[in-house]
């Protein structure tokens, strides 16, 4: 199965899909915010990353554009899980390489995963889209 960082700073949502992710057989790495997140990246080199914007240190969109300037993850798929629902925070993630945006609100755990679960069906790592 796949390997998959959740960077998430609320400790119950990083625990919960952590426990999703591995009950369906991923290998998990979870992070608190950014600066950890990408120690986790570069150690663990993850099939997808889980990201949320608003964290401490490093925010999710410093360290989507971070990632994304990596050669050797800038073609991880991120999917960024966040509470952020404005249409400008959402154009901003996948204009910087997000292939996926999640509304935390609008889905329930179960329907989160299965749409992480569609990404990682759809996307090799290179396959996943350069940003210019």
């Amino acid at each position: 199965m796949a390997k998959v960082v959740i960077i998430e700073d609320d400790p119950l949502i990083n625990r919960m899909y952590q426990k999703i992710f591995t009950a369906k057989g991923h290998k998990v790495e979870v992070a608190t915010n950014g600066e950890e997140g990408m120690e986790k990246i570069a150690e663990f080199k993850p099939d997808l990353i889980l990201l949320d914007i608003m964290m401490p240190k490093v925010n999710g969109l410093e360290l989507l554009k971070k990632i994304k300037n990596l050669p050797d993850v800038a073609k991880t798929p991120v999917v960024v899980l966040s509470n952020l629902s404005g249409e400008s925070d959402i154009e901003t993630a996948l204009s910087e390489g997000a292939v996926k945006y999640i509304v935390k609100s609008d889905y329930k755990p179960k329907e989160v995963y299965d749409q992480v679960k569609g990404v990682l069906a759809g996307y090799t790592r290179d396959e996943v889209p350069e940003v210019k």
